[in-house]
């Protein structure tokens, strides 16, 4: 072997070593996870149990690189629901090597409105709480930025994301309210239906920095297995997303339309929805506006880096005449101390299951008598 072919050959052998080794760095497993805990006190509940401490959540988190297929894992226990659930799991992988067409294949958040989040409280909006705001379904994704500021998603779910257990039993499909962690359709007695097949796409522009304008769209089937009918469901949503002077400001507008019917073939007002081991029913068309304002303040006082001023508000205008709308408003602030997140927040509703005593028919019917209830919540979470 002359000089030349050596010298090549040991070049070779340190650009492939030098390959490997840079693959190597690129490879990883992390874990991570979170403890939260919930104090809060209830104006519909007159007992001297109030105010009550209880576990929120805890979870696990898993994220990995292998060969440019990455993995991002969470599972979540709810000991108050008694069920816990994987709350997303997916692999994912970038064919354009720069990001710029990524797929996530298995249970992703949905692309519409907002992301990742509409609100700034532990409470989300409005949409959260019709299966629109941080929802996530079982399907493919694929995210695509080759634009310059526009960001572009394009979904199909075959389903919504796998259940978990119920007080520790065995996975109830629905039938005793499903363990999930975004509402879906649930089906229930008289009304067996379930969704199957959404189509989703969003699209955001950025005009600089500090502004973000979107539009979402939603196709769906809403599927009865007792009559073997497949119905349609459609959500529409523009979003506005504002950063000025250390203000943040989240819009949105949010149209739904969801078309099912009951084990008679008969269409239905009200829908099933269910999550966290209960279900409740909700108008089956509604508008809501969604408004959030936040302010941060940076703030050096022991571990406690910054203090997030916020106020939050839906409204959610029920089509049917007869149904009462609900109202969703929430003051509060967000205190952050290095690992540390506290939510303190004075949650207050008109007709919101989740703020009141009418947790069936809040979100559907609802109670023309019905008054401001509230709700004081701390939240404090330790992420790792």
């Amino acid at each position: 072997m002359n000089l030349k072919k050596l010298l090549l050959a040991i070049g070779l052998l340190c650009f492939v070593t030098m390959q490997a080794e840079e693959q190597e760095k690129e490879d990883y497993v992390k874990f991570g996870g979170a403890v939260r805990f919930n104090i809060f006190s209830k104006s519909w509940v007159d007992s001297k149990t109030q105010p009550e401490m209880t576990i929120d959540t805890w979870r696990l988190n898993v994220t990995a690189r292998k060969k440019g297929v990455d993995l991002n894992f969470e599972y979540r226990f709810y000991p108050t629901f008694g069920t816990h659930f994987m709350k997303q799991g997916w692999i994912g992988y970038d064919f354009g090597g720069d990001k710029d067409l990524y797929m996530k294949l298995g249970v992703s958040q949905v692309p519409f409105g907002i992301t990742s989040y509409a609100s700034h409280s532990w409470w989300f909006q409005a949409p959260y709480y019709v299966g629109l705001e941080d929802d996530y379904d079982m399907g493919i994704k694929f995210d695509y930025d080759g634009i310059e500021n526009l960001d572009l998603a394009f979904a199909y779910y075959r389903q919504a994301e796998p259940e978990g257990p119920i007080d520790g039993g065995d996975v109830t499909y629905g039938q005793a309210g499903p363990g999930r962690y975004s509402y879906d359709f649930t089906p229930v007695a008289g009304a067996a239906n379930r969704e199957l097949n959404q189509l989703n796409v969003r699209a955001a522009y950025h005009l600089g920095e500090h502004l973000e304008l979107g539009l979402s769209g939603q196709l769906g089937g809403i599927y009865n297995s007792t009559v073997d009918e497949m119905k349609t469901a459609t959500a529409f949503a523009a979003h506005v997303v504002a950063d000025v002077a250390g203000f943040n400001f989240k819009g949105e507008l949010v149209s739904y339309n969801y078309q099912a019917v009951d084990d008679n073939g008969a269409d239905l007002d009200a829908v099933t929805m269910g999550a966290y081991g209960s279900t409740y029913e909700l108008a089956a068309k509604a508008n809501m506006y969604v408004a959030g304002l936040a302010y941060t303040i940076p703030v050096k006082l022991g571990p406690i880096s910054s203090v997030q001023a916020y106020v939050d508000y839906s409204f959610v205008d029920k089509i049917k005449d007869s149904y009462e709308d609900t109202h969703h408003l929430i003051p509060g602030m967000l205190i952050t101390a290095g690992n540390i997140y506290t939510y303190i927040d004075y949650a207050m509703g008109i007709n919101q299951p989740w703020i009141g005593a009418d947790w069936n028919t809040g979100l559907s019917t609802g109670d023309p008598n019905a008054d401001w209830q509230k709700r004081l919540n701390i939240n404090i979470g330790y992420y790792f």
